[in-house]
C-alpha cells in the first residue's frame, strides 16, 4: 500500500511539473540588413588584409562602388575598391570591401585581386595614416561648395575617389555628384588629412 501511494505521488509530481513548463517559442531574429560604410572604415579593413600580403603596403588610390541592393547614404557606400603598392615587392594589388554579395565579382568582406608588377614612383602612394578625415566629413564640407548644384540635382548619387595628385604630397578626397568623375556635373576636392576645402571641379 505504501509502495502504491509512493508511486501515485511520484506520478502526480511529474505530471504537474510537465504542465507547469510553458512551451518555449522559437525566437529567431531576422538578420540585420546590410548597411553602407564610410571610406575610412573600408580602407582600414582592406589595409589589414593587404599588410599580410606586404608589410610595407601603402595606399595608391581608392574609390566607392554603389550596390543596387544597399540603400544610398551620402558619405557612405556599399562597396569600395582600393589599390595598394609595395616597393619591397615591386608589386601592386587591388582589394575590394563589400557589405554584401553582388554580381561582378564582388564578395562580402575583403576580397583580394591578383598581384601585379608595380614600377611607379615611390611618392605616388601614401601612408594610410595620412587619411585622417572620413568621407562623411568630406561630404559635408564639399556640400557647402556644391549647395546650389545639389539643390537642383537632389537625387544624385555621391561617389568618392581617394588619391594623391601628381604634384601634391597629401591625399585628397574627390567628392563627386554622379557615378563617375567623367560624367559628373561637379566634384569637390577635400584634403584627406585636414578636411579643408581645396578646389571645385566642373
Amino acid at each position: 500500500m505504501q509502495k502504491f501511494a509512493f508511486l501515485l505521488f511520484s506520478s502526480l509530481v511529474l505530471l504537474f511539473a510537465g504542465c507547469s513548463e510553458a512551451p518555449q517559442a522559437a525566437t529567431k531574429k531576422s538578420p540585420k540588413p546590410a548597411e553602407p560604410v564610410t571610406g575610412q572604415t573600408a580602407l582600414y579593413r582592406m589595409y589589414q588584409v593587404a599588410r599580410s600580403w606586404a608589410p610595407d603596403a601603402q595606399v595608391l588610390k581608392m574609390n566607392s562602388i554603389h550596390l543596387t541592393e544597399i540603400p544610398g547614404v551620402r558619405g557612405k557606400a556599399g562597396a569600395w575598391q582600393a589599390t595598394f603598392t609595395s616597393m619591397a615587392r615591386g608589386e601592386g594589388r587591388s582589394y575590394t570591401y563589400s557589405v554584401a554579395e553582388e554580381e561582378g565579382n564582388l564578395h562580402e568582406g575583403v576580397f583580394p585581386g591578383p598581384q601585379e608588377h608595380w614600377s611607379g614612383p615611390a611618392d605616388a602612394s601614401f601612408l594610410i595614416a595620412a587619411v585622417k578625415v572620413d568621407t562623411e566629413t568630406a561630404y559635408k564640407t564639399a556640400l557647402k561648395k556644391a549647395e546650389d548644384y545639389d539643390k537642383t540635382n537632389p537625387n544624385q548619387t555621391i561617389s568618392f575617389i581617394l588619391e594623391k595628385p601628381e604634384k601634391g604630397s597629401i591625399p585628397e578626397w574627390r567628392v563627386i555628384w554622379g557615378e563617375s568623375a567623367s560624367t559628373s556635373g561637379i566634384s569637390v576636392l577635400i584634403d584627406a588629412s585636414t578636411g579643408l576645402y581645396l578646389k571645385t571641379l566642373h
